[in-house]
């Protein structure tokens, strides 16, 4: 079936961007992998080639589109050549829709051009420990001074993606007491300067995968935010959070598609030249028969995830249909890498393998951006039941 999700300028972005990855990323991805995160340095480059800047405003520095199209053609090359751009996502796919619908234009002309070329790398701290997806639960505080010029941020923040790197936090915290009707109530937005004084990235999370994407604990005693770094409108935190839920999710389900139709293509590869008992292994029946079924999952998944992409780009992937796409595509990539995997044998579980760090790598995305059981929640809430 042909696709018809992208068009010439998006397949010409695919090029330019696959040779970007294997000039840039895959000579030195191996050392990533070792240090636990992307160089610093890496995100300027990406900032040169445009990432960073395709849905930013012209003039702010961006291309001016209103689309995730080609993001979703990162999402698919990356995915091919087996490598992670760092914590570098969560800059575009997390903090830009906040910066776009909450930030003022004063604010908009102090961020965004930094933003484009990436001397201003940006992240969002929303989880706490003790809290995980109760976001109303948190307890970080912020609390404006008695001139009124500043805010005093106090709390912690866990499972920071592109915390160690980041030279901006978007810092989810109270600024009211959340009422008996809504405990949601009085939670808001903050651009923070990691540079400020009492600001402070603690460990660097060691994790199952996303090896390259920098993670970290941030935490803030009397960090002194100025008032003009709000977000929005004060205890309307909540709000904005969810408004923007269907993108991230949206984003998670592409990229879990996006692995499943890699891991197909490492398996048919891999299995193409290994030889086993005297014949590649793909002559064998059940190597037919197994990557036959996960490229059928795959397919299924692929029309998900441009459906939803299709929904987004017009602003119409309700919350139901985003957390539905997430839950199908994380699901079968779930299981579509772990028999790709089973088709390596004993080489599938070494990091050397492409498949083994895509196994990793892939476990969380049935857990953040909401849960699996938490995304059927949704969907059955919004089926009436």
């Amino acid at each position: 079936m042909r696709r018809t999700v992208f068009n010439e300028d998006h397949e010409a972005f695919r090029e330019t961007l696959r040779a970007f990855i294997e000039a840039e990323v895959v000579p030195v991805y191996d050392e990533w992998f070792a240090a636990g995160q992307a160089p610093r340095d890496f995100y300027y480059k990406l900032g040169e080639l445009g990432i960073f800047g395709i849905n930013v405003p012209e003039e702010y520095g961006g291309a001016g589109l209103d689309s995730h199209k080609f993001e979703a053609v990162l999402y698919e090359e990356t995915a091919r050549a087996g490598v992670q751009f760092g914590g570098s996502g969560v800059h575009v796919l997390l903090a830009l829709p906040y910066i776009k619908m909450l930030a003022t234009d004063e604010q908009k002309k102090r961020y965004l051009p930094k933003f484009v070329t990436g001397e201003e790398m940006w992240a969002i701290a929303m989880t706490e420990p003790g809290t995980g997806s109760d976001l109303a639960g948190m307890k970080s505080t912020a609390k404006l001074s008695e001139d009124g010029t500043h805010y005093v941020l106090n709390g912690a923040k866990t499972f920071i993606t592109g915390g160690v790197h980041a030279d901006r936090v978007i810092v989810c915290a109270r600024t009211s007491a959340p009422t008996a009707e809504d405990r949601r109530h009085g939670i808001s937005l903050f651009a923070v300067d990691t540079k400020s004084e009492g600001y402070s990235v603690g460990r660097k999370l060691d994790k199952l995968g996303l090896k390259t994407s920098d993670t970290a604990e941030l935490a803030f005693v009397d960090v002194k935010v100025p008032v003009e770094d709000l977000l929005g409108e004060e205890n309307k935190g909540f709000y904005y959070l969810g408004h923007n839920l269907a993108s991230e999710r949206w984003g998670i389900a592409f990229g879990a598609y996006a692995q499943a139709k890699a891991a197909v293509r490492f398996a048919k590869q891999y299995v193409q030249e290994r030889t086993v008992f005297g014949k590649p292994v793909a002559h064998f029946q059940n190597t037919k028969f197994e990557l036959a079924a996960c490229q059928a999952e795959v397919d299924a998944a692929e029309a998900v995830a441009d459906r939803a992409t299709e929904a987004l780009d017009a602003g119409e992937l309700t919350p139901a249909e985003a957390a539905s796409a997430k839950l199908f595509c994380t699901e079968v990539a779930h299981r579509v890498i772990d028999r790709c995997l089973q088709l390596h044998g004993g080489y599938g579980y070494m990091n050397e393998y492409p498949i083994a760090r895509l196994y990793a790598d892939n476990r969380v995305n049935r857990i953040y951006g909401g849960t699996s059981e938490i995304m059927k929640s949704i969907i059955a809430k919004d089926m009436g039941l």
